[in-house]
């Protein structure tokens, strides 16, 4: 094969979020960009500039990049495809280098979203000027995102792409946005748009049938095989809209082991396997989940044999019934649970149970005033995530605690003007109940 590459691109942060009533707390998701970091992720798509909740999270993970501890990890923003947005995007985050431009590229989103409004054309317009307002802002890598590209017009897909790259653009998001399409299919419309327009190709795939994997994976060699960079999108253990993304494990698995890639197509050099059991039993933790028991690699059941001759064969030789070692997953070492005296850190916790866990980390105070202050963060932080603190939480509060409190800091947008402040005065001179 040749030398173009399949690079991983996580989307937890952003598409992973959309997770129907579930979420993660700014800490958390600065957590998961530092697991992607350590595991050698390409990039991650880490949030959303032009939403101000999100604004002083994003500013503090770029601060983590400037000071090289975010180092292999690539910290992309989404945006809509309109210039007024990217203009806002690079406004709240002006250190921001990657980003990746939406639009939907369907009839049916154009017409159901746009109500007749705008034609493929205006889309097509829209998207180049935003482009081309990136490319102002000095953005270092920009990429196209067509929304529901599965359902749109080839040729026009081609055409979109072609006109962005002369306008800027680096990449070419071919998204599934409902999870249309087959493996066989997708082969055949991403590799004719990689052949026709020589752009590095972003594979995003939902799971609506089943088929997110298996979509992305033939998704990459259909851009190999074109001769051009294939970036796979993916979310630790397949979560976002709906029934999820393609699951950032599976696919890594997909591309290292099957029988028609493992030893055929070149992955990013950077990314360590074994940091995967980690990060997906961390990311399980942070959004109050349970890892399926079968979950592909990281299940509690991926290396568990029961009936006699699969356990006969395993023990005789692990390759008989293992395809791969769940060593290289991170995986063997023993899980201790607390069943006696058990001290955690949270919104209510006092000074000395505080000592105490950090003691037990091996992290020493220099004097009262530093612990009270990690003390004090690490409460805000529990009040965020609603989970007691993590090692690692605990860890990053210790050793950034300026950059965790700016994760920390969310002050809402509140304007009281016109009818809003009409109707507070009301309520507050009526004094009127809501329970």
């Amino acid at each position: 094969m040749g030398e173009n590459i399949i690079y991983f691109i996580d989307v937890t942060n952003r598409d992973g979020v959309q997770t129907s009533r579930l979420g993660l707390a700014k800490l958390q998701k600065t957590i998961i960009n530092l697991m992607l970091n350590d595991m050698g992720i390409t990039q991650s798509e880490f949030g959303f500039p032009t939403t101000e909740h999100e604004i002083n999270y994003l500013n503090a993970n770029m601060d983590l990049v400037y000071r090289n501890v975010i180092t292999k990890t690539k910290l992309s923003g989404w945006m809509r495809a309109m210039a007024e947005d990217v203009n806002h995007s690079f406004e709240n985050v002006p250190r921001l280098q990657y980003c990746n431009l939406s639009q939907s590229t369907s009839e049916q989103m154009t017409n159901g979203k746009y109500q007749g409004k705008k034609t493929l054309d205006d889309i097509l317009k829209m998207t180049v000027d935003a482009v081309k307002e990136a490319k102002r802002c000095n953005a270092r890598m920009i990429g196209v995102n067509a929304e529901d590209a599965s359902r749109s017009d080839l040729n026009y897909l081609i055409k979109y792409a072609n006109e962005c790259k002369a306008a800027g653009a680096k990449r070419f998001r071919y998204c599934d946005t409902l999870g249309f399409d087959d493996p066989f299919t997708a082969y055949d419309r991403i590799y004719t748009i990689a052949k026709e327009t020589k752009m590095d190709i972003e594979l995003h795939f939902h799971n609506d049938l089943g088929m997110a994997v298996g979509c992305s994976v033939m998704g990459a060699k259909a851009a190999i095989d074109a001769g051009v960079d294939a970036y796979i999108n993916t979310a630790i253990n397949g979560m976002g809209e709906r029934a999820g993304n393609a699951d950032l494990v599976s696919c890594l698995l997909s591309v290292m082991k099957s029988s028609g890639f493992k030893d055929k197509y070149k992955i990013d050099p950077q990314i360590d396997l074994s940091k995967a059991w980690k990060l997906a039993k961390y990311t399980a933790y942070a959004f109050h989940l349970d890892l399926p028991i079968n979950q592909v690699a990281v299940g509690d059941n991926a290396f568990a044999h029961e009936s006699g001759i699969h356990a006969d064969g395993a023990l005789k030789d692990r390759r008989n019934y293992e395809l791969y070692d769940f060593e290289e997953l991170g995986r063997g070492e023993p899980e201790i649970i607390e069943t006696g005296r058990m001290i955690t850190v949270g919104e209510y916790g006092g000074i000395k149970g505080f000592r105490n866990v950090y003691e037990n980390l091996e992290l020493e105070f220099h004097d009262e005033d530093e612990a009270r202050n990690i003390l004090e963060l690490c409460r805000y932080a529990n009040v965020h995530t609603q989970r007691p603190l993590t090692d690692s939480e605990l860890k990053f509060i210790y050793y950034y605690p300026d950059i965790a409190a700016k994760i920390l800091t969310v002050t809402p947008y509140y304007l009281p003007t016109g009818a809003l402040k009409q109707r507070i005065d009301n309520e507050t001179r009526l004094n009127i109940s809501v329970v």
